[in-house]
C-alpha cells in the first residue's frame, strides 16, 4: 500500500531539514530499492518495536518494516492559489498526496529570514490554509457551475454531488478547510472524487528547539481538528512524528513472521481478513479460505507457536474477521 504525506509550509520553516532527517532514516536498499524515489520523495520506515521482537522470536533472516512516503513540497507563499511563486506546482504536487504535514516555524534565528519578517506561527498557518481553501473554492465553484445542466435535468448523481458541493462551498467561503464540512459517509465518498486539498487529513509539526505548551494549546483551539506534534526534527520526536503520520492516514499494521522473513504489512483500519491479505498478494482476497491469527504479545509470551495454540491464543478466523493492529496472521488459501 503506497500512501504519501506532503510536507508543506512557508519558505525557511524547516521543511527540507525535516525531509533530510527523515530520509537519513531511510529503509535499507535491499528491502526497498527505491528508497528515495527522486530528490523530493523518500520512503521512511515506521518505528515499531513489535516487528523486531517478532523477528528475534523467529530468528528471522530478513526484517521488513511498514513504510510511509514523504514528499518535500516546494515552499508556498501568499497568492499561491493565483499562481504566485511556485503556486501552481505546489498545488498540483500536494493534490497528489494522501495527507498533509504542515511544518510551522516557532524558532527564532536572525540568520534565517522569515518571509513575513516576523515569527507568528498562527499567522503562518492561516496563510497556508487560506491558499488551500482558495484553490479548493475555485475547484468547487467551477464544478457546481458545470453540474447545473444535469441538475436541472433531474439526474440523481448530479443532484447528489451538487448538494455535497454546496455544503462544502459554504464552508470554504467562510475561510474554513473542506475537512470541517459536516458530511455523512456517503457524502464523504462523493467528495473524495474531487481530490480537494483542504479535505485531506493534516498534521501540524512545530519546528522549535524548546517546549511550547501554550503554542500547542493555542493552535489546537484555533485550528479545528488540529493534531500537533512538537519538535519533530530532533531526538526521538522524529519517530513520534512518523508514527503520528502513519496514524493520520488511518493505517494499521499486522505481521507475518518466520525464519525466512518477518514483515509488517500496512492496511487501512477496519479491513477484513481477505482485504488485509491483499497487502501480500491481490489473489488472497478471492482465494481466501481462513486465517490463523494470534496477537503478537500473546505469541511472544507463549514462547512458541505450538504453545500459543495449546493455550487457545491462536484463533481460526473467517472472511468477516476485522484485522486488529498487532495481529500475527497466517493466511490459508
Amino acid at each position: 500500500m503506497s500512501l504519501s504525506i506532503g510536507i508543506v509550509g512557508l519558505p525557511n520553516v524547516g521543511k527540507s531539514t525535516l525531509f533530510n532527517a527523515l530520509t537519513k532514516k531511510c529503509v535499507p536498499a535491499e528491502n526497498y530499492p527505491f528508497c528515495t524515489i527522486d530528490p523530493s520523495v523518500g520512503i521512511v520506515p515506521v518505528p515499531d518495536e513489535r516487528l523486531y521482537k517478532l523477528a528475534d522470536f523467529s530468528k528471522t533472516n530478513k526484517t521488513i518494516p511498514a513504510v510511509v512516503e514523504f514528499v518535500d513540497i516546494a515552499g508556498l507563499v501568499a497568492g499561491a492559489s493565483k499562481g504566485e511563486g511556485l503556486g501552481n506546482k505546489f498545488l498540483a504536487n500536494i493534490r497528489e498526496t494522501d495527507a498533509i504535514l504542515h511544518m510551522v516555524r516557532v524558532f527564532h534565528d536572525k540568520d534565517v529570514i522569515h518571509v513575513a519578517n516576523k515569527i507568528d506561527p498562527l499567522s503562518d498557518i492561516e496563510v497556508i490554509n487560506l491558499e488551500l481553501i482558495l484553490a479548493d473554492w475555485e475547484t468547487v465553484t467551477k464544478r457546481i457551475a458545470n453540474l447545473q445542466r444535469d441538475v436541472k435535468q433531474g439526474k440523481k448523481e448530479a443532484i447528489a454531488e451538487d448538494a455535497v458541493l454546496q455544503k462544502v462551498e459554504k464552508v470554504l467561503a467562510d475561510s474554513k478547510l473542506a475537512s470541517t464540512a459536516e458530511l455523512d459517509e456517503k457524502e464523504q465518498d462523493i467528495l473524495k472524487s474531487m481530490h480537494l486539498i483542504s479535505a485531506k487529513p493534516m498534521l501540524y509539526a512545530l519546528n522549535t528547539s524548546a517546549a511550547n505548551e501554550n503554542m500547542i494549546k493555542e493552535i489546537e483551539q484555533k485550528i479545528p481538528g488540529a493534531y500537533v506534534e512538537l519538535d519533530p526534527v530532533f531526538e526521538t520526536g522524529l519517530d513520534d512524528m512518523i508514527k503520528a503520520s502513519y496514524k493520520l492516514l488511518n493505517l494499521e499494521t499486522y505481521f507475518t513472521t518466520g525464519v525466512e522473513e518477518t514483515r509488517a504489512w500496512t492496511i487501512k483500519k477496519g479491513s477484513t481478513a481477505p482485504v488485509a491479505g491483499m497487502a501480500i498478494h491481490t489473489d488472497f482476497k478471492d482465494k481466501f479460505i481462513r486465517a490463523e491469527v494470534v496477537f503478537w504479545k500473546d505469541l511472544l509470551d507463549a514462547g512458541s507457536y505450538a504453545e500459543a495454540r495449546s493455550k487457545g491464543k491462536v484463533r481460526t478466523e473467517g472472511k468477516e474477521y476485522i484485522v486488529k493492529d498487532g495481529d500475527v496472521i497466517e493466511f490459508k488459501i
